[in-house]
């Protein structure tokens, strides 16, 4: 079983982007896209449930994985599939 994945995004975001391949390069076929620039109220929402203010905000279930490079990170620490995987 692997985790539903949220990212709150935007068209023309090259971050968002490199999110998304990494994702779908470990599996992840089905991203929950949360546009913020066609819909400010949820990129309110982003803010007050993150504390940040920049796209991709990235969900892995329940747990705020942060943006790119948190992402990024935490596959180079390997600890990234075993979120994936629930």
């Amino acid at each position: 079983m692997t985790a539903n994945v949220t990212m709150y995004t935007t068209a023309v975001c090259p971050y968002c982007i490199r999110a998304e391949r990494l994702l779908e390069a470990k599996g992840i076929k089905n991203v929950n896209k949360i546009r913020v620039d066609l819909d400010p109220a949820q990129r309110q929402v982003m803010m007050e449930k993150t504390g940040r203010r920049t796209v991709p905000q990235i969900y892995v279930g329940d747990t705020h994985v942060g943006g790119f490079d948190d992402l990024y990170a935490l596959d180079q620490q390997g600890r990234l599939d075993p979120l994936l995987q629930g």
